[in-house]
């Protein structure tokens, strides 16, 4: 499915495949040779999402663009099946396995890989053929640390400084659900105007 958002359409060359039940929502680029399969989401919230060349999402993968954070995706990447990449930046040749997660302001350096199930936190910088271990987190900045599951007090004091919900929701922390659940709802508002395309007659441009 193709979705017109906030006046932007999906720009799919004709060597890519998008496939039936997938969604492409506003103003998502995909790469020559692009594969989108099926269930996989890309939605340009207010932020675009910018696939390379050569590149699969798979089923039921999550890509978001924010505002301040695009999802620009380098060339030879692999979105694994419910993988999450919000707001994230994908540079060439990464492996971003099943379940993996980025956050807003993320980069993940060329050549690495996201194991099952990992996590990249926001704002943090993932050098350049790293590895985050399946189940593991990695955060901070200029280089990430990793983190295995059970070392959450270690973690915190890294991820305490990257502003998670300031980055995410635009709040400080401690906001309150109630606040932050109203901003979201306002947000995703945007929503109501959007237009399903003739799949038939994506944009090429």
């Amino acid at each position: 499915m193709l979705i017109e958002h906030r006046g932007q359409r999906p720009v799919v060359p004709a060597s890519a495949y998008v496939a039936p039940t997938a969604v492409l929502c506003g103003a998502v680029t995909l790469g020559e040779h692009a594969r989108v399969l099926h269930g996989a989401v890309l939605t340009a919230e207010d932020g675009e999402v910018r696939t390379g060349d050569n590149v699969v999402v798979m089923e039921s993968a999550l890509v978001r663009g924010r505002r301040r954070h695009p999802v620009l995706i380098g060339n030879s990447v692999l979105i694994g099946p419910h993988a999450h990449v919000n707001g994230a930046r994908i540079e060439d040749e990464v492996f971003v396995a099943t379940g993996a997660s980025a956050f807003p302001g993320a980069v993940v350096g060329a050549g690495s890989e996201l194991r099952i199930n990992s996590v990249l936190h926001a704002n943090s910088i993932l050098p350049p053929g790293s590895v985050v271990p399946i189940g593991w987190i990695a955060a901070g900045a200029p280089a990430a640390q990793l983190f295995a599951p059970g070392q959450h007090d270690e973690l915190w004091e890294v991820q305490r400084e990257l502003d998670f919900p300031g980055t995410v929701y635009g709040v400080p922390r401690g906001t309150s659900m109630r606040d932050i659940m109203a901003r979201q709802a306002d947000h995703f508002a945007a929503h109501l105007d959007d237009r399903v395309l003739d799949v038939g007659h994506p944009s090429t441009d």
